[in-house]
């Protein structure tokens, strides 16, 4: 009997895993080893510094800021997770601003993602 209990608790299990990603919004992503989902934007609707910081980006530069293009440590661990140097930073210039501001890029393995609130919260950047 406690056999049969304990096959049907796996069961129940396994048929709830299965089902997960079909509780998802149509175009939303499954969250990525314990991560949140991560919303998306398109490039287009994001402010023109955010734009003109992706074109510097695709460039390879040159960066207005010192700090444009260094690792990234994703230590909020907001971003899926990597090893150390899989990610980049750059920021955005904020206008009215006279330092780097909370506006960020941020890199890596071909994905972009926008923070306006210095990595509280995190949009992926659909181009």
């Amino acid at each position: 009997m406690l056999f049969l209990v304990r096959w049907i608790a796996v069961f129940a299990l396994a048929v709830a895993i299965l089902a997960a990603p079909q509780l998802l919004a149509p175009g939303e992503a499954p969250p990525s080893r314990g991560i949140p989902a991560i919303p998306e934007i398109a490039a287009n609707d994001l402010p023109p510094e955010v734009r003109a910081t992706l074109a510097l980006i695709d460039r390879g530069g040159p960066f207005p800021y010192e700090r444009d293009g260094t690792v990234f440590r994703n230590f909020e661990n907001r971003l899926p997770l990597h090893e150390r140097g899989f990610y980049r930073e750059y920021t955005v210039r904020t206008p009215g601003v006279g330092h780097r501001g909370a506006r960020r890029i941020v890199a890596g393995g071909g994905t972009l993602y926008y923070t306006d609130d210095h990595y509280q919260s995190f949009k992926r950047i659909r181009r």
